[in-house]
């Protein structure tokens, strides 16, 4: 008796210990509505902030025009695109930030009741889609955040028919096998699912403490498959435009545990997480063009999450890009962002006009390494040089390694095209997804490296399992530079190929390829992807024109090659068209088992007439 006695004592406390190691428990006592990211009383700090920022005021003035301008709009209903509900979610989330925000800051009842009126009609839809659960995680934060942020000035009718929403339309469904496989994925998915369904569970915990608690401690147990990704040292692998979603979401949920519950449970302390800040100040040339490798759109845009970054760190460099943004532009342009407000309410006590720019350099390793370079952050007609490494095989990602994007004179002149809308393929019955070697998405002309500022080798497919590396960089203002190995990403045609790109002196872009063949003979081609118009000088001369502003491309080795312009019209039907592009291109023999070299110069007009110093071969560049 006494031993059972020992073995239930031991039982007993292994469980309390158990259920004390997880965030939340069905006993714990959350701060009174509302608790999301944003507690009472916050809005007073908040309106000290922007009275002391110039920048930060526009912004919000902007988030109440365009609240003001949501008055006036029909309520959303319910259209599935494919086999998307996805905009509809989206756009319920940004009205309910938005008109949410604008009641908590000026206690105007008109945006209380619009915010009102959009979270019973979405609601009331049948069912917000889980067999593409993006779809529901989206519409529940939605629904959680404007349910929270007014909450007191909601009936308990209305507020039981939104709790009875969010459980049987969102949290339920994430329980279900059929519809919650993205508890595993190490992508967007992950955060952006855990994410919906924690602000869900936090929001109606006093009503569902068991099902709440489940969710969230569910939420920051899986999530950090996701946030495995940002190893080592911050570069996300997804690129650009999947940073803004799934980091931002991450930020979301890591904030909402922070505000609700006093902790974040490690997951701000992810290999990686921090650093990923570093990674994208770096990710916008001069333009303000993004690089945009991947699935991405080359569009850049404010990014809230940058703005939790800069407060976390302390560092106000990390909102340079987000500084320029605001002093320059019309904010009214970045509205459609869902979560722009909460920009304003990571701020902090930081002063968006006071922030200094970064370092002139960033590189990362991990999944997709990547090596971003420039001569300013002041300038407007600075270089920029962004270069990519890493594998086909990452998520979103295209045959793109060793692919770059280069900037001067305020031009894009090396371009990316980035995605291609999801939909127009789908539509066509294209499987987008596969991961192959001779999967369809390969077929997709956009995706290919043919199309990139790449190599080719003998006009084949890059290997999907294959995987480079950033090998040399240098942060020498006469130097900078980064290398990297493509041998594995040939599949043994060439038994070596070694890519480096540098800004030298400060005035003008190299790239160099060092090549050994394999067994066999092979051909390699070398490509440029540019909007601008090119005349050809002569078979190793080429002028381009964009803008009223000139580039010249000499290729210094071989001494004798053959430039080509070709067309950026994809074969299938449904490749997206491409209007106002070209390709550049030149081929070379590499005999078996023999030495090549490539070396391109990109030279901004000021300095084409220079004789520009000899490129040196990889092995001296510095490292």
């Amino acid at each position: 008796m006494n031993k059972l006695r020992i073995l239930l004592s031991f039982l007993t406390l292994l469980a309390l210990t158990a259920r004390a190691q997880q965030p939340l428990s069905p006993t714990t006592k959350l701060p009174a509505h509302p608790r999301l990211l944003w507690l009472k009383g916050e809005e007073a700090t908040l309106k000290k902030t922007l009275a002391a920022d110039p920048a930060l005021a526009k912004l919000h003035a902007a988030i109440l025009a365009e609240s003001d301008r949501l008055l006036t709009t029909p309520p959303l209903e319910r259209k599935q695109i494919g086999r998307r509900l996805l905009s509809v979610s989206r756009e319920a989330l940004r009205r309910e930030m938005f008109l949410g925000y604008a009641y908590r800051m000026t206690g105007q009842a008109a945006y209380r009741s619009r915010a009102e009126l959009e979270l019973r009609t979405v609601a009331g839809f049948s069912d917000w889609n889980p067999s593409h659960f993006l779809d529901v995680a989206e519409m529940t934060m939605a629904v959680a955040l404007g349910y929270d942020w007014l909450y007191s000035d909601l009936t308990p009718a209305v507020r039981a028919e939104l709790r009875e929403a969010m459980v049987k339309k969102g949290l339920q469904p994430s329980l279900d096998d059929r519809y919650n496989s993205w508890l595993a994925a190490t992508h967007n998915w992950n955060q952006v699912c855990n994410a919906g369904m924690a602000f869900g569970a936090l929001a109606i915990h006093e009503d569902q403490p068991e099902l709440a608690s489940q969710i969230v401690n569910r939420a920051v147990t899986t999530v950090v498959k996701a946030m495995g990704d940002y190893a080592p040292d911050g570069a996300y692998p997804e690129g650009y435009g999947y940073w803004g979603y799934g980091t931002s979401f991450n930020v979301l949920l890591i904030s909402a545990l922070e505000k609700a519950l006093g902790n974040d449970f490690g997951l701000s302390k992810q290999p990686g997480f921090l650093q990923t800040a570093g990674f994208m100040a770096h990710m916008t040339g001069p333009t303000g063009d993004a690089f945009n490798y991947s699935d991405s759109g080359v569009g850049g845009g404010l990014q809230p999450a940058m703005f939790w970054f800069a407060q976390r760190l302390q560092q106000p460099l990390l909102l340079w890009t987000e500084r320029q943004r605001l002093l320059t532009e019309d904010p009214q342009k970045y509205v459609g962002n869902r979560i722009l407000p909460a920009a304003l309410l990571w701020v902090g006590d930081l002063r968006v006009s006071e922030a200094k720019p970064p370092a002139l350099t960033w590189t990362g390793g991990g999944k997709n390494p990547v090596a971003m370079m420039r001569t300013s952050w002041t300038d407007p007609n600075a270089i920029f040089v962004g270069l990519k490494a890493g594998s086909p095989s990452v998520n979103h990602a295209h045959l793109d390694v060793g692919s770059f994007v280069m900037e001067a004179d305020g031009v894009r002149w090396a371009m990316d095209f980035g995605m291609q809308d999801y939909n127009s393929l789908e539509s066509k019955g294209v499987k987008l997804w596969g991961k192959e070697q001779d999967a369809e998405r390969w077929r997709v002309f956009r995706y290919r490296n043919q199309v990139h500022n790449t190599l080719t080798v003998n006009d084949s497919l890059q290997r999907v399992n294959g995987y480079a590396n950033i090998t040399g960089f240098s942060k020498n203002p006469q130097f900078m530079s980064a290398t990297t190995d493509l041998t594995r990403v040939y599949g043994g045609a060439l038994a070596k190929a070694n890519r480096g790109v540098a800004i030298m002196d400060g005035s003008h872009v190299v790239v160099r390829d060092e090549l050994q063949g394999g067994e066999k003979a092979a051909t390699v081609t070398w490509t440029l992807l540019t909007p601008a118009t090119v005349r050809l000088v002569d078979g190793n001369t080429a002028e381009l024109t964009k803008d009223g502003k000139k580039l010249l491309l000499q290729v210094a080795e071989p001494a004798s090659v053959q430039l080509k312009t070709g067309s950026t019209q994809g074969p299938n039907e449904y490749d997206a068209p491409n209007p106002g592009t070209t390709l550049l291109t030149f081929s070379v023999p590499v005999p078996a088992r023999a030495a090549a070299a490539l070396t391109v110069r990109l030279l901004p007009e000021k300095v084409a007439g220079n004789s520009p110093k000899p490129v040196p071969t990889l092995a001296n560049w510095p490292k």
